[in-house]
């Protein structure tokens, strides 16, 4: 069963929408934690950490990543992360795709996907 207020965890590589999600999750009332499993070599440290009771991984290209915050990384760095999230990645209950999604319809689709989710799990 969960909880009334569950804590959502956010997951994913550098610039695939976490601060900007959890900035809006949180503003709408929800209780959010970035975790920053992208750069733990423990691949297990979001649930160590913080063991959110949903857990969201946001994936998104590395050509997508240099576009949206101009970053000085290579594909290997890119690879690296996502190497890192792959235990975050299994056992997400949320998986979505930011590549084309702006702020606004991230937020619609995470709400929504929140909303069947623990619709789900109270039935």
């Amino acid at each position: 069963m969960l909880k009334s207020d569950p804590l959502i965890g956010v997951v994913g590589v550098c610039a695939s929408g976490k601060s900007t999600l959890i900035k809006a999750l949180t503003a709408q009332g929800y209780r959010c934690r970035h975790i920053a499993q992208e750069h733990s070599y423990v691949p297990d440290m979001w649930q160590r950490l913080t063991n959110p009771d949903i857990l969201i991984f946001l994936g998104v290209s590395y050509e997508k990543t240099l576009e949206r915050k101009k970053l000085n990384w290579t594909r290997a760095e890119y690879e690296i992360q996502l190497h890192r999230l792959r235990h975050a990645f299994e056992h997400a209950d949320i998986h979505i795709d930011t590549e084309t999604l702006d702020s606004r319809q991230l937020l619609e689709r995470v709400t929504a996907e929140l909303g069947n989710f623990t619709h789900d799990q109270s039935s």
